[in-house]
């Protein structure tokens, strides 16, 4: 393991995980208070912004034709300078139409990284290392992310919403150009099909993507949002909230990498999906603004368990397929996105307990679907594609 970290790609991915992950924290930290306190926004307008944040990832399947043009590696460093401006321009539009456009940009940034990101990691690290070097790199971002936290609860005070998103934004652009500058590649590395891939031996594969969508937009949309709205958290609070569940997750994740490996992603995401039924079931009926913090703290851990599901892919998957079933992994995750924030700020206006009961009951249909995740790997490792080329 320890080799892996002088790795070129090891350390490009590395960078660029830790500024994906520090932009999205500055646009997490501060995006709802600012919608609240400065916009206005209720309810039901956040959840329309929240869907918005999900159509790039709706539009993954683009990737695989925007790697025609561009290499892997640079359409990643791209992304982080376009996560960057995104984030940059969110405190210059303060409206509701405003918040849309550059919700759009951050998240087009953000969604397309994210997908070389798991692209890269699982061509350029064989299945026995990367759930670790998986681990390794939401470490990493957890620590960058308890460093932005740190920066938003010194500043917050002093600086306006609009300076914060600026310079923090900022920093994200000079990380992209870094980026931009990198060749990290290796001739070793098993060329990816570019065109679209879809097989019925991966049908089990785009079932859990897909739910694994639907269970992160009621974390994303609404957990935050419940704790500002109800329990009326703070943006200091949030973002101490947010530094705690880093700090924590900068332990764990390599561990949740490791106990891939030593226990298998049935084992794992099997505990993720049972936790996360009683998990949502609190959220709903929970009145302590202790508990619901704590709540928030162990869905936040819960959610890396999902690393889970991409390295199942990896073991029953053509080494060629990476790069193509990412983007059509992420478009499958996010047909659910796009929807169920709407759905979601809907029924908010009815009951704010309705969402986090859809939650409960998508965990428990996962948790039966991953039942068959051993038996698929033991059927598994099919002759490959041709490699193309």
């Amino acid at each position: 393991m320890q080799n892996v970290k002088q790795d070129r790609m090891f350390i490009f991915l590395a960078v660029m995980s830790i500024a994906s992950t520090a932009g999205l924290q500055v646009w997490r930290t501060l995006f709802n208070n600012f919608a609240v306190e400065v916009v206005g926004l209720g309810g039901d307008q956040v959840g329309l912004i929240q869907s918005v944040r999900e159509v790039p990832g709706f539009l993954a399947l683009l990737v695989v034709f925007v790697i025609l043009v561009i290499r892997e590696h640079r359409l990643s460093a791209l992304s982080i300078a376009i996560l960057g401006i995104g984030t940059a321009l969110t405190g210059l539009f303060p409206t509701y139409t405003g918040l849309i456009f550059t919700t759009l940009l951050m998240s087009f940034g953000f969604h397309y990284f994210e997908i070389t990101n798991q692209s890269l990691t699982l061509q350029y690290f064989d299945k026995h290392t990367s759930p670790w070097v998986m681990g390794k790199l939401r470490s990493y971002s957890a620590a960058a992310a308890i460093v932005m936290g740190i920066i938003i609860l010194l500043v917050s005070s002093y600086l306006s919403y609009e300076l914060m998103f600026g310079i923090l934004g900022s920093l994200i652009i000079a990380v992209g150009i870094w980026g931009s500058l990198q060749n990290p590649t290796r001739e070793d590395v098993v060329p990816q099909h570019k065109k679209m891939i879809l097989r019925k031996r991966y049908s089990l594969y785009y079932f859990l993507t897909f739910m694994a969508g639907a269970r992160r937009q009621i974390f994303m949309a609404f957990a935050v949002f419940l704790l500002v709205e109800k329990f009326h958290f703070s943006v200091k609070e949030i973002t101490l909230l947010f530094m705690l569940n880093n700090a924590i997750n900068y332990f764990l994740s390599p561990l949740i990498g490791r106990a891939i490996i030593r226990f298998g992603e049935q084992k794992v995401l099997s505990l993720e999906y049972l936790s996360l039924i009683f998990i949502f079931i609190a959220y709903a009926t929970v009145e302590s603004k202790l508990i619901i913090a704590g709540l928030y703290v162990l869905d936040h851990i819960f959610f890396n368990f999902s690393m889970g599901i991409r390295t199942f892919f990896q073991k029953i998957g053509d080494p060629g397929h990476m790069a193509p079933t990412m983007a059509v992994g992420f478009t499958i995750n996010h047909i659910a996105a796009v929807v169920i924030p709407v759905l979601g700020g809907l029924a908010w206006i009815v009951d704010y307990r309705l969402p986090f009961i859809g939650g409960a009951a998508m965990s428990l249909i996962s948790l039966i679907a991953v039942q068959y995740v051993s038996r698929s790997i033991k059927k598994g490792v099919l002759q490959p594609d041709p490699i193309p080329g």
